[in-house]
């Protein structure tokens, strides 16, 4: 059924969804960086630097999970 949707996918769109909200966000950050508020960009990238490293965790997971299922 067209309307049905595995883990798998949902999960997939969510990753690819954090991947467009860090880029979204490091755009912002430079813009802010530009317009003089230095100490404003560095808290951003530290939350960049978090949602990076778990991007990663993510994809593997995701990786694995595609992995059971088609076996």
């Amino acid at each position: 059924m067209p309307g049905d949707y595995s883990l798998s996918d949902v999960l997939e769109r969510m990753y690819a969804n954090q991947l467009a909200l860090e880029a979204a966000l490091m755009e912002l950050t430079l813009h802010v960086e530009q317009q003089g508020a230095p100490e404003a960009g560095e808290n951003v990238r530290g939350a960049l630097q978090t949602i990076g490293e778990n991007a990663g965790y993510i994809k593997q997971g995701l990786a694995k999970l595609k992995g059971s299922s088609a076996g």
